[in-house]
């Protein structure tokens, strides 16, 4: 693992204040240590499902994809993370196996919160306590949207949905292209369908003046007509 360019301290404490916004300067400062700053490679597997972890991770920079894998192998993805998230803590907190697998999908600064700090910090601080609740709860509310667009809406229209939750996360380019990058087979994974389905529907959304895509750049020809679609 390459350490490359790591912040300091103090650029580490601004991101953590957009995430745990209760936290004062001192707080900040006691829950960092520079020694739990690394650099990850795109691609790096962070932790796999079923495996114990030994803490939980901020997103100080990069793209965390974030997954289950089926009985045949095919991967369901849960959610990326990006810049200002925190993952891998609801194993910790329950003192359970990891529910889901963890790796860079782009090159990444990640910050590593041993087990014992986070958990010291939940019992101490009702200050990181409360942070931690509103980060619990809104996932809570992500989950509970998935579930009911699994069951209530069309491929076609959770696909538009997807489009437009990856340029709300991840913002869009002047040209209207996602910043993010993601393949076929990662869109299929995320919406739970073949991959073979979100080629073909992609080429209906190219045909109806919505979208354009080539390789892994999509790009939002008419957002509006894309909410529409999805019921938003």
């Amino acid at each position: 693992m390459s350490t490359g360019t790591l912040p300091d301290i103090d650029l580490c404490c601004q991101k953590l204040k957009h995430t745990f916004t209760s936290l004062s300067s001192e707080e900040l400062k006691s829950l960092l240590s520079l020694r739990n700053i690394c650099y990850y490679p795109k691609g790096s597997l962070l932790y796999e499902e079923g495996t114990r972890t030994k803490g939980c991770y901020f997103v100080y920079s990069g793209i965390i994809k974030i997954y289950q894998t089926g009985h045949e192998g095919k991967e369901q993805i849960i959610k990326f993370d990006q810049e200002g998230d925190i993952f891998g803590y609801r194993s910790i907190i329950r003192h359970e196996p990891a529910c889901t697998s963890a790796k860079t999908h782009t090159d990444s600064i990640l910050y590593h919160i041993p087990d014992t700090l986070l958990m010291h910090l939940i019992k101490n601080s009702s200050n990181f306590a409360h942070d931690m609740i509103q980060i619990a709860c809104k996932e809570l509310g992500d989950s509970n949207r998935y579930i009911r667009d699994i069951a209530q809406k069309s491929v076609k229209e959770r696909l538009a949905e997807i489009l437009l939750l990856l340029a709300e996360d991840f913002g869009i380019e002047k040209d209207k292209t996602l910043k993010i990058n993601i393949t076929r087979e990662e869109l299929s994974n995320f919406i739970g369908t073949a991959t073979e389905t979100v080629i073909r529907l992609l080429s209906e959304l190219k045909t109806e003046n919505m979208v354009e895509s080539k390789g892994r750049q999509i790009k939002l020809l008419n957002p509006e007509k894309l909410k529409t679609l999805a019921g938003l």
